[in-house]
């Protein structure tokens, strides 16, 4: 049974790679896949039972993480609504042509710290879209978008899935991961950042920007305080969960009831908007519903996988590999995140190794964190943020591939080894 589950998972993760050929959503495949392996599970096992109290716990933790995103979603929603992000537009247009470069890449991996890098790439996106004229120009400044993004996410309890993954699985605490890994994320961005700022030296186009606020909805003060209002309901959540022991999703949930009831009176208070109700519509388009989806199914099919006892072993064989060297384990699943989805591995390398042999905050974790978070940046379809900028933007595979992703290799390694001489 245990190759069958194995080959269906493998079959299933072939096809979610392949969508766009299959002209089928990769949430419907990945629900499918954990359907079909719960679905043997319950059949070839003696006692049902047994395998439904495993699927309970199983499909109520994977809810949790679920949940969380969709509520960092949300919030993020909220601020955009509402010009949160128009503030950071306007102070990068009245940046130098010659600090720019630095200026984006700061900025992308302070924001992914706060926001995740899925919704920082879609943001700088959109900001880099409206202030930079040449396109080589623009994909170079996104390729270290996608590198900033996935390097701010590592280091961050909510600045990354896998990272939150981690966090919420009991391997991580806030505080801790922050200490011993943001070191090693700030240089994986300082070091592309360096070689792109020399790439680009006197090549850059910009767009004259129109600061004039005259002409828009909400005036400054109001876009100001939806952005830090966003941002503090953000870091609200690590401290619930810090100082009060209030589990991380409940702590979204309540960052969300705060987002709702600040923006919701700002939207009633402003002039032109007195006799409208607040576009829900909107906030409702902005919500990613289908990747939702697409973490629960595949999560749960890991989680089959763990309840059959197949994880644990392919723990035991992938150590005995590399004669228990855990640094070579992380950088290779870091690695070979750029190929396969981070999001399935870090939920299998939950099940694998176990807390009570690898405790919370034991160096294998908070490696894992940095090298699955920034490994992605190694190829294009490697990570959220890279996927986002190339549908986005239409950038192209092989030329990230040619200018950026040596780049990102570079600062990737740059970074580990920093994190493992240092700890």
């Amino acid at each position: 049974m245990a190759i069958l589950l194995v080959s269906l998972f493998l079959l299933g993760y072939l096809a979610i790679t392949l969508e766009t050929y299959l002209r089928l959503s990769k949430a419907v495949i990945a629900l499918i896949t954990a359907f079909v392996l719960w679905g043997i599970l319950l059949m070839g096992h003696p006692d049902a039972k047994i395998i439904l109290d495993q699927l309970t716990p199983a499909i109520f933790e994977t809810l949790k993480i679920v949940l969380f995103l969709l509520g960092a979603m949300c919030i993020v929603a909220l601020m955009d609504i509402q010009g949160g992000f128009f503030p950071i537009t306007k102070a990068l247009s009245l940046i130098p042509k010659n600090r720019l470069v630095w200026a984006i890449s700061i900025l992308t991996f302070c924001l992914s710290a706060f926001l995740d890098n899925l919704t920082t790439a879609i943001v700088m996106v959109a900001i880099i879209n409206k202030i930079v004229e040449n396109t080589k120009s623009k994909w170079f400044l996104l390729g270290l978008v996608i590198i900033a993004a996935n390097a701010g996410g590592a280091f961050s309890p909510i600045g990354d899935v896998t990272t939150t993954m981690l966090w919420m699985g009991g391997q991580i605490t806030p505080l801790k991961i922050i200490k011993h890994t943001f070191l090693a994320s700030f240089v994986s961005m300082v070091i592309p950042t360096v070689i792109i700022q020399i790439k680009l030296k006197g090549k850059l186009s910009l767009l004259a920007f129109d600061i004039n606020e005259s002409k828009t909805e909400f005036n400054s003060s109001h876009r100001s305080t939806i952005f830090y209002t966003g941002i503090t309901c953000l870091l609200l959540i690590p401290f619930l969960k810090w100082y009060f022991d209030i589990p991380a999703y409940v702590g979204m949930i309540i960052g969300v009831g705060i987002m709702a009831l600040i923006t919701g009176l700002l939207w009633s208070i402003t002039p032109t908007n007195k006799k409208e109700l607040f576009p829900l519509g909107q906030l409702l388009n902005k919500i990613d519903i289908q990747s939702g989806l697409f973490f629960f199914a595949i999560l749960l099919s890991v989680a089959a996988l763990d309840a059959a006892n197949i994880l644990p072993l392919l723990a035991l064989k992938l150590n005995n590999s590399v004669n228990n060297n855990l640094s070579l384990v992380a950088i290779g699943i870091g690695l070979f995140s750029a190929l396969v989805d981070n999001i399935p591995l870090i939920a299998a390398l939950q099940h694998m190794y176990p807390l009570s042999t690898y405790p919370t905050d034991h160096y294998f974790w908070e490696l894992l964190a940095y090298t699955a978070g920034t490994g992605g940046s190694c190829l294009l379809i490697g990570s959220a943020a890279g996927v986002a900028v190339m549908g986005l933007e239409k950038m192209d595979f092989f030329w990230y591939l040619k200018n950026i992703s040596w780049i990102a290799l570079i600062g990737f390694f740059t970074g580990a080894i920093i994190y493992v001489i240092t700890f």
